[in-house]
């Protein structure tokens, strides 16, 4: 693929420069905020090399490349040039905005989560296997140390998330980052954890831990990057340099562990409260709710905002089932593409069905299967969504949980083996059923075919 000239095109087809507000990519897409999308060729760039679909949703034009959206990205950063004047005609709604920040902030340290994840798999399956000839693995520096760098994310989440959150909210991202250095810091640990009372300027601080917490570091450098822009104003130019970030932190410190940070956390567990309370509710529904909508909220980005309650249980209890259920809605997805593989007769599609089912059922990322067959055949995606209720609802039912936050395939099975043979077992049912299920169903009930002169 020439990467240079697919990034052409696509800046072509979209309306040039002048017509872009700003523009990023996740795994698979690279997302356009237009002025005017209406001047946008949809139909031309559906017909560029590489490019599966396009997707208009959430205030954003979505084209869908795959793998490989990141070698169209970096060729796209060369090319575009986005001023403030056109991000000022930015006409998204807070709800849009609200999206699209939280994909921002938590998409670039997704993988890193997700090898984290992969390696406690690994991890957990080798604790098992040892301890099934009575060796025991947990005991040995290296077992301790690979354990370390699989919970270090975690619990030096504030710092990483300090950095991602500047780059959205246009905060010093050095500054940011000695905050949430500040909230991990050991003698702040020790503190927060102690007998006696903490308080600042005579003020009695709220004792919280903030390693591995989520909610106050984004909440504390959004207020960062006002504090900054205010400074920035008032403060002459040639002394801005040191005093800008020490007012800034000055000011921040302490406002951070007396309001913003219980804020924060308050609002973590008052999110994990409403998730759990679903669950205890009913395990069975909040799995196949999850099972069967996940890839549906893909689709119009909503998703998004369900991806730090995953990220936050984890970095709080060791353990989340969030992905777990989506995990049903991925394997369904792999399994409608394959049985879409299997019963065409149109060679074009057979051959996107098979590319887009491998990815899915082995590292989770179902864009390609999506948007290159299921959803523009129209009842694979039924099928899927079907499928991956039943087997969430099966997980939710057995109470399936993982130690680690990853994306569910082949690859990170692992992961859920931690709590038990039987739950475990009872993941791999849910998955089988998913996969299994819309493939048959595929199969069986079928959909209108694509004739093979038919562009795929």
């Amino acid at each position: 693929m020439n990467y240079n000239l697919i990034a052409r095109n696509i800046l072509e087809a979209v309306g040039g420069n002048e017509n872009i507000i700003n523009f990023s990519h996740c795994f698979t897409r690279l997302r356009f905020t237009l002025k005017e999308s209406e001047k946008a060729d949809k139909k031309r760039i559906e017909k560029l090399e590489g490019v599966i679909s396009v997707v208009e949703s959430g205030g954003q034009f979505q084209i869908v490349i795959g793998t490989k959206v990141g070698k169209v990205y970096e060729k796209l950063l060369e090319l575009i040039d986005v001023t403030k004047e056109q991000k000022k005609e930015s006409r998204e709604n807070i709800w849009n905005k609200l999206l699209i920040s939280i994909s921002t902030i938590f998409t670039p340290i997704v993988p890193a989560i997700a090898a984290s994840g992969l390696l406690k798999g690994f991890l957990t399956m080798a604790k098992i296997l040892v301890a099934n000839r009575g060796g025991d693995i947990t005991t040995s520096s290296t077992y301790s140390i690979m354990l370390a760098s699989t919970d270090a994310i975690f619990y030096f989440m504030p710092i990483i998330l300090a950095y991602t959150s500047s780059k959205v909210f246009k905060a010093n991202e050095f500054v940011a980052m000695a905050l949430g250095g500040t909230m991990c810091y050991p003698m702040i640990i020790s503190l927060m954890t102690g007998v006696n009372s903490v308080s600042m300027f005579g003020i009695e601080i709220t004792k919280a831990s903030y390693t591995s917490s989520v909610i106050p570091i984004i909440l504390g450098v959004f207020i960062l990057s006002y504090i900054q822009k205010f400074l920035e104003k008032i403060i002459p130019e040639v002394l801005k340099i040191i005093l800008v970030p020490g007012f800034s932190l000055l000011i921040m410190v302490p406002a951070t562990f007396i309001i913003f940070g219980p804020i924060g956390i308050y609002i973590g567990d008052l999110i994990s409260f409403a998730y759990r309370g679903m669950m205890s509710l009913s395990p069975i529904l909040c799995g196949g709710f999850i099972g069967g909508m996940w890839c549906v909220f893909v689709i119009f980005g909503a998703h998004r905002a369900l991806i730090p309650i995953g990220i936050n249980d984890v970095a709080l209890y060791g353990q989340q089932n969030l992905l777990a259920f989506a995990g049903a809605a991925n394997f369904s997805q792999g399994g409608a593409a394959l049985g879409v593989m299997l019963k065409t007769k149109n060679k074009n599609l057979k051959t996107i069905a098979a590319s887009a089912s491998l990815p899915a059922i082995l590292c989770g990322i179902t864009e390609p299967a999506i948007y290159g067959c299921n959803l523009r055949l129209k009842r694979p995606m039924i099928y899927a969504v079907i499928s991956g209720a039943i087997g969430g609802a099966i997980m939710g039912a057995a109470g399936v949980y993982g130690d680690a936050f990853a994306n569910n395939g082949v690859l990170t099975l692992a992961t859920y083996a931690a709590f038990g043979l039987k739950k475990f077992m009872f993941y791999l049912l849910g998955i089988g059923v998913s996969f299994f299920g819309a493939t048959i169903l595929t199969i069986i009930f079928g959909f209108e075919d694509i004739e093979e002169k038919s562009r795929i």
